[in-house]
């Protein structure tokens, strides 16, 4: 059965339609809308193009016959990813500022809520997945207002930090986005880069890259002390980047430009270091992103080699995935690397301009 349309010569330019089987006229029918062509046309291009796309491959590694430890899980691009709209939302959405620019690190909340330090926005953007929520948090004037967010991250109450380099200062906002107080009083930041919270020791650390050095505040934003000079000894920093605490508060950084990761007990004092100079597996060129794993695998973004490795706390390599490239398992400059609970691997992918979400699969399996 089709639909056919016509003319009829006793009513001027007014579409009739006649429902015929081939061959045989059958039945006049009343004309429905003139735009429901359009709507078929369009409902046929929509549906059709989502039920006629290939099925994806899945993205392991290391491949067979090894046992898989990484599965990629997700890319999150923009709006499109997250927020429960209709095709024009979609449609709109790039124009407006939908899609990530140049995300920088990356942090999930433990309670469905990711977020993104974006340079090119010149915000935070916080990707609510339950609620299907986009919203943006520093676009406002005044106290919690942000020039170029950096580091990222938040703590059991809800509270998100921010680093913004540009304004030499870390700022905190409440769940809701609400400013609540800033840290860092006039001349003590040069460059911030990344922060990180210990509730337990009652710490929050900052790294600064130009002052080569992290200083330590408490809950509320006190200045304590700092740890670290410019050099290469241990305690030592040249130009420290990526900061974390684990759960068992030992302070891993990344010491950028001495191609090492040193690491600290909550009160600054050194305990090892590991790494070096060079193009081989387990070196490092640009070590940025750190993340630790609930078996204590220590992950490093190198923005670089555009690759993730993995050590155990001993230092040794034990994996490494990544090169050049915008495809699954390829990177273009990352930098921030988050591990959720769940062993979750989150990837601020800068230059493609994406979120690469991985999966620790674990030594069971």
């Amino acid at each position: 059965m089709v639909w056919a349309f016509y003319k009829d010569r006793k009513k001027r330019i007014r579409p009739e339609c006649t429902f015929l089987k081939p061959g045989v006229l059958r039945k006049r029918a009343r004309c429905l809308p003139s735009w429901y062509p359009l709507l078929l046309i369009f409902a046929f291009l929509f549906f059709g193009c989502a039920t006629n796309q290939k099925a994806e491959t899945e993205w392991i590694w290391p491949l067979p016959p090894d046992p898989p430890r990484i599965k990629h899980v997700q890319t999150i691009k923009g709006i499109k990813d997250v927020k429960k709209s209709g095709f024009l939302d979609l449609l709109i959405g790039a124009e407006f500022g939908g899609e990530l620019a140049k995300p920088y690190d990356v942090h999930a909340d433990g309670q469905g809520r990711l977020y993104v330090s974006d340079t090119g926005w010149q915000r935070l953007l916080v990707f609510d997945f339950p609620r299907g929520e986009f919203t943006v948090i520093g676009d406002s004037e005044g106290a919690g207002s942000l020039i170029n967010p950096l580091g990222v991250t938040t703590d059991s109450a809800g509270r998100i930090y921010v680093v913004d380099s540009r304004q030499k200062r870390a700022v905190v906002y409440d769940q809701k986005g609400k400013f609540l107080f800033g840290i860092g009083k006039q001349g003590q930041f040069e460059r911030p880069i990344d922060i990180a919270v210990n509730e337990q020791a009652g710490r929050i650390y900052i790294t600064d890259r130009y002052k080569h050095n992290v200083s330590v505040f408490d809950m509320e934003g006190n200045f304590l002390f700092d740890f670290g000079e410019r050099g290469i000894a241990p305690r030592q920093f040249n130009g420290p980047t990526s900061i974390l605490v684990d759960k068992a508060g030992k302070v891993y950084v990344s010491d950028t430009l001495n191609f090492r990761i040193q690491i600290f007990d909550a009160e600054g004092r050194f305990l090892k270091t590991f790494g070096e100079n060079g193009n081989r597996p387990g070196n490092f060129h640009r070590p940025r992103g750190i993340g630790v794993d609930s078996d204590g695998h220590i992950y490093v973004v190198d923005s670089s080699f555009s690759n993730i490795q993995v050590f155990d706390q001993e230092g040794r390599l034990l994996l490494f995935w990544g090169q050049l490239g915008n495809g699954k398992g390829e990177f273009w400059l990352p930098l921030g690397l988050y591990i959720d609970k769940d062993n979750k691997i989150y990837v601020a992918d800068s230059f493609n301009r994406r979120i690469e979400v991985f999966q620790f699969i674990g030594e069971s399996s």
